[in-house]
């Protein structure tokens, strides 16, 4: 997006607002530089309907007619107080109307994100140095040179193969390296671009620009953020290392809607050989600050807590580096799939293709012949083979099905996110949340809440300044100053949901994904007895303050102001709507599932798409339901399976 000039001056009024700056230490956003950061994490939106969206609202924020209807009167916006633009803005956030409450959250992310991240005029954020944040630590000097050599295509081309994959995360990589091993001519085509253990430490604005999906950023109704993995390797490049295998009693539920192979050995070895290629264990699994407090407060509680196992080799320092490894891992510990699958796929001569959006599967006949993808400067090639493995992940997936002109009912339907939530807990020591083993610590105590298996589970991660304000609300510039400087006394408890009902993925005139997902009130009832929970582990852990990602600010101190009960009934009288408490989609499912008949389904039992059996998926778009754990082992347990499925059928 290139902002007009009046188009710049609304961001910059609004990102003011957000973060005046103190007048002394901390600059305002835009002293820092952070509007020009707003705007370079907008430019890579691919929906272009969105962008002339926020244009249209920044060329209308200081109109007269804009402070009637949004209700700070028949004034412009920059002839207020500033202490009167805070009230606006937080008249925005609790609104009535669940689309501007959307509104609101979008520019709050936008705004706190971009300053958290932006590294300022000097290169050292003074926010950093205020709460003792180290900041990027840069690359590893000692880090080795890159093991793969993907190619970029720079004419029009077209290449010829058994079987091309579209994606190269958990289901792409891990397919890859099956039908590789099979003696398949195999071509593994990729969106985003390749970085290894070098070209990481730059910090969380680098890696939100090289690593994660430009979009799309949040659901259509504004409810929850969505994030996702876009470079080689996808999500397993920035993912939390946890390695959890898919639940029995999931895989029963997945075998009972028709893939029955879930049930028996096949997706049982499946599973072991994943866990064998990825080293998973837990040598590393050390108790971090934040850990030690989700097990001690849980413990309090007589509530059992396990140690997590992690997909890291013993050069996991489980410490500092750790900490920063979900900007990628600097010492190549974690076991991504850019260390195993697609360089075991490499090895066996599979060609990797970066900078590859793949737009359309071209189908005559009811049989995939090709694809067609273009680069990011407009280069459009062509890839034929026998089949197409389709693992562009759970949004993308269907959106590339849809354009692809299959019909299915159910291709983007029964959408998963695992809807995630945070309460935070400030105590007196300090915690430095943005150090330590990424997750080594799990409670399930609420993991089956209605005796069907959906619940919630209780973990922490790393809690980096600009990825953290996700989970916050905010309450005024004063307050959450206040919040950010005692960051480095502060954990959050995460709360993950197994959601029962679902929402869709649709693609839009140009083609591009959109996400309608609403949580239910079963699933939002779920997800409340988990903030109540967290809380519940913060105070037996000693936590001063207690807070919600409530917009309506809601908090208490144990023992001082406010109870566990009170603080429990506001969250519920709060609610869980759009706009009303921050949440989050890390676990992104189920838009493709596997299942017994088209009917009900959208893919066979091979994988393979009713209605073009040479199209096979293999991410997490399969998943019939949601896993309940984070999904990375079953990921690439279904591509396993499903590759050497396709690989029997092909050889």
């Amino acid at each position: 997006m290139r902002p007009t000039g009046k188009q710049r001056a609304a961001l910059e009024m609004i990102c003011d607002t957000f973060l005046p700056g103190d007048g002394a230490t901390l600059p305002s956003a835009s002293e820092l530089g952070a509007v020009d950061t707003v705007f370079e994490l907008l430019a890579r939106n691919p929906r272009e309907a969105e962008t002339k969206q926020l244009a249209m609202l920044l060329d209308l924020w200081d109109a007269p007619m804009t402070g009637l209807l949004t209700g700070w009167g028949p004034r412009r916006y920059s002839k207020l107080a500033p202490e009167d633009r805070e009230r606006a803005l937080l008249r925005l956030g609790g609104s009535r109307l669940g689309a501007v409450r959307a509104v609101f959250q979008a520019l709050k992310q936008a705004s706190l994100l971009a300053y958290n991240v932006t590294p300022g005029p000097t290169g050292f954020n003074p926010l950093w140095k205020e709460i003792g944040y180290p900041g990027p630590p840069g690359p590893l000097p000692e880090a080795p040179r890159p093991t793969l050599v993907p190619r970029r295509i720079t004419g029009p081309e077209t290449l010829t193969c058994d079987v091309v994959i579209v994606g190269s995360g958990a289901g792409g990589g891990t397919a890859a390296g099956v039908l590789a091993e099979a003696g398949l001519d195999v071509v593994v085509l990729e969106r985003g671009g390749y970085y290894d253990d070098r070209d990481f430490g730059a910090g969380e604005l680098a890696a939100l620009k090289s690593l994660y999906s430009p979009g799309p950023a949040a659901s259509a109704e504004g409810q929850i953020s969505l994030v996702a993995g876009s470079c080689l390797g996808g999500g397993t490049v920035v993912n939390w290392s946890t390695s959890l295998p898919t639940p029995d009693a999931v895989r029963e539920e997945w075998a009972a809607a028709g893939a029955t192979q879930f049930g028996t050995a096949e997706f049982g070895d499946s599973l072991d050989a994943v866990l064998r290629r990825l080293g998973v264990n837990e040598r590393r699994s050390i108790p971090t600050a934040r850990d030690s407090i989700l097990e001690r407060g849980a413990s309090e509680l007589g509530w059992p807590v396990d140690a997590l196992p992690r997909n890291v080799t013993d050069a996991c320092d489980a410490g500092v580096e750790c900490g920063r490894c979900g900007t990628g891992c600097r010492v190549g510990a974690k076991q991504s799939v850019t260390k195993t699958w697609l360089a075991d796929a490499a090895a066996r001569g599979a060609r990797l293709i970066v900078d590859a959006d793949v737009r359309r599967i071209e189908v005559r006949d009811g049989k995939a012949e090709a694809v067609a993808a273009r680069t990011s400067d407009g280069v459009e090639f062509e890839v034929r083979a026998r089949a197409v493995v389709v693992a562009a992940g759970a949004i993308q997936t269907p959106a590339l099905l849809r354009r692809s002109g299959l019909r299915n009912n159910n291709i983007g339907r029964y959408l998963r996110l695992h809807p995630a939530s945070a309460v935070f807990g400030l105590f007196d020591e300090e915690v430095r949340p943005w150090e330590g083993g990424l997750q080594t610590r799990i409670c399930r105590r609420h993991v089956d809440l209605d005796g069907a298996g959906y619940g919630v589970i209780y973990e922490t991660g790393p809690l980096q300044p600009g990825a953290s304000t996700g989970f916050m609300s905010w309450q005024g510039s004063g307050d959450h100053r206040r919040v950010m400087l005692d960051f480095a006394r502060t954990n959050a408890i995460g709360v993950i949901t197994r959601d029962r009902d679902s929402g869709t993925v649709r693609v839009d005139r140009a083609g591009e994904p959109t996400v309608d997902y609403r949580l239910s009130d079963r699933d939002a009832a779920h997800l409340h007895t988990g903030i109540d929970g967290a809380a519940r582990i913060l105070e037996a852990a000693g936590a001063r303050r207690i807070f919600s990602g409530h917009q309506a600010g809601i908090s208490y101190e144990p023992g001082v102001r406010g109870s566990h009960s009170e603080f429990s009934a506001a969250c519920r009288a709060a609610g869980y709507g759009p706009g009303r408490c921050a949440l989050g989609a890390l676990h992104i499912m189920g838009s493709a599932r596997m299942g017994g008949s088209a009917e009900s389904s959208a893919t066979d039992p091979d994988g393979a798409t009713w209605d073009v059996p040479n199209i096979v998926v293999a991410d997490a778009s399969c998943f019939p339901t949601a896993s309940g754990v984070n999904p990375m082992l079953s990921i690439e347990a279904i591509a396993h399976m499903n590759a050497k499925r396709l690989a029997a059928r092909l050889t």
